[in-house]
Formats: structure tokens, C-alpha cells, sequence
């Protein structure tokens, strides 16, 4: 019961939405490269991320200083129909701003 309702307060956030959405289209995708994109501080999209981690929605894959975000696989069949309504959803979502590639990452 607790994953569920995790699950669910996961999902009542437009933030969250949105990077389930922005990871949806772009796949495995750096933080630095998202924190870029959304414009958004480290300590707040890490905190959005934890919650979706957290929730059951998300799998994160460190290599040396930087962590990639994805959609974890499988998913159970809430967080898929989750998943499939937000494809459904008519909202803009950053473009991927890669600073990743050109050297752009600092810590």
C-alpha cells in the first residue's frame, strides 16, 4: 500500500509530470542535461527526482561523478496506464539541452 500512495503523490505534481514526459521522449538522460533543459537548480530536480525514484517510476545508473535518469523496466501495470495518460496530456516540455556533450557538466 505505501508504493501505491506513493505512486500517487508522485503524480500530483505538474514538475513531475513534466520529467516523466521530458524522459519519455528523451530516454536515459544525464542530470546535468536536465537540470539545463528544465532550468531548474540541482537540489530541487534532484529532490523531484528521488520522488519519482522513490515512487517506483524511475531507475538511475551512476557513471563516475554523474547520474542517468530513465524510465525503469519494466513497469507494473499502474505506472504504465500512468505513463500512457501522461503521453495523452497536452503539455510542453523543455527541449533537451545536452551541456553534457559539449563539456558543459560541472560540479
Amino acid at each position: 500500500m505505501e508504493i501505491f500512495l506513493k505512486s500517487i503523490a508522485a503524480l500530483n505534481d505538474e514538475t513531475r509530470v513534466m520529467i516523466l514526459r521530458f524522459l519519455d521522449v528523451n530516454g536515459e538522460t544525464c542530470v546535468c542535461d536536465m537540470q539545463a533543459s528544465f532550468e531548474m537548480i540541482q537540489s530541487r530536480l534532484s529532490r523531484h527526482l528521488k520522488i519519482l525514484k522513490d515512487a517506483g517510476f524511475l531507475r538511475v545508473e551512476r557513471k563516475g561523478t554523474w547520474a542517468y535518469y530513465a524510465i525503469r523496466s519494466p513497469l507494473d501495470r499502474f505506472r504504465t496506464e500512468a505513463l500512457e495518460e501522461i503521453r495523452c496530456l497536452d503539455i510542453d516540455i523543455p527541449a533537451l539541452n545536452k551541456i553534457s556533450q559539449t563539456g558543459g557538466c560541472k560540479i
